[in-house]
């Protein structure tokens, strides 16, 4: 009895001497990782949540506060960027860290060259201030391109593009332009890219927790309606279809972006798609702003921006916009589009 009573008692010993050594090896890992990470975040900084968009690089810091009247985070995880939801000043030391180059497109054909210079100098104010960035405008009239004073280390390139009878024409050559340019010259010159409408200006601060894989932006009109009135392409026929009761956001044309390899992959996907639509007489209902909708369903954004990043200046402010960082400008479409 004695002996079964000690061998008892040695056996409850291992298991506890096991389950200890395997809590401090656990313990252990998870400093090591949490102090590895918090190197890199820099010491004393208080961050709520870390998460990683793909490729694994990309931060989202969470700031302390908390928002409870929006939707912060997708069914899919990625988040979702609002006012009081990210550390700006820790982001920024981070991404500047990495000495990143940011390109930005914006297409300014025919009378929407009027627009530039209010975008340009606007961006200087707000756009990505104390990074890296090269602009690339493309127009049809390069000869008009205004002179803004811009700070060291951001560049202006203009190229030439042909004008055209048809603004629909001009939207669908956008992808198109897009994939060239990143062939082209950004491979190995820039680390991310946005696409963005000249007809817009910035208002607040659009940077470093813009950053991920694939960025899409929730457009203003929709974000609040039930999925069915979303206007995605409806019929089956188009390559951008997508069907009732599918899709995730309604996301705008307007602004999009992410890792150059991203953007080149959605850019060169939406050209064929389009493309191969025109082949067959269609036309998706909003060009190519319906082609990306498609390809943000099937693919989903690692970093959904709020319409806090391409709100309209017609609509007033709703409550939950805290912040408008970017706005389409009111205009009168008869006056600017070729048709």
């Amino acid at each position: 009895m004695a002996v079964l009573h000690t061998k008892a008692v040695t056996v409850i010993l291992s298991v506890t001497v096991l389950l200890g050594l395997l809590y401090l090896s656990q313990y252990y890992r998870v400093s090591l990782s949490f102090e590895e990470k918090w190197k890199t975040v820099e010491a004393g900084s208080a961050v709520e949540t870390t998460t990683f968009s793909q490729p694994g690089i990309d931060l989202h810091l969470e700031s302390p506060e908390h928002r409870t009247d929006v939707v912060t985070v997708t069914p899919w995880l990625a988040p979702v960027v609002w006012e009081g939801t990210f550390n700006p000043f820790l982001l920024d030391s981070i991404y500047k860290r990495k000495n990143i180059t940011i390109a930005a497109t914006v297409f300014a054909v025919g009378k929407y060259i009027m627009f530039l210079k209010d975008f340009l100098q606007t961006s200087e104010e707000h756009f990505f201030v104390g990074f890296r960035v090269d602009f690339y405008v493309f127009t049809d009239r390069p000869n008009e391109v205004p002179k803004v004073n811009m700070a060291a280390g951001r560049m202006l390139t203009v190229r030439s593009v042909p004008s055209s009878n048809r603004w629909q024409e001009i939207s669908a050559r956008r992808m198109e332009i897009i994939q060239n340019l990143i062939e082209k010259k950004l491979q190995n010159r820039a680390d991310y890219i946005f696409c963005l409408d000249v007809d817009s200006k910035f208002h607040g601060r659009w940077g470093a927790e813009s950053l991920g894989g694939l960025v899409a932006v929730i457009h203003p009109g929709y974000y609040r309606d039930d999925r069915s009135r979303f206007p995605y392409e409806r019929s089956p026929a188009s390559n951008a279809y997508v069907a009732p009761g599918e899709g995730d956001f309604y996301y705008c044309g307007g602004a999009f972006g992410g890792l150059v390899e991203e953007v080149h992959l959605l850019a060169k996907t939406c050209r064929k798609n389009f493309e191969d639509d025109a082949k067959r007489g269609i036309e998706a209902a909003w060009q190519e702003e319906s082609h990306l909708n498609r390809y943000m369903w099937i693919n989903k954004p690692s970093k959904v921006l709020s319409p806090e990043y391409l709100w309209q200046d017609f609509k007033p402010k709703n409550p939950e916009v805290q912040i408008i960082r970017f706005s389409g400008v009111i205009k009168n479409y008869a006056n600017i589009r070729p048709n």
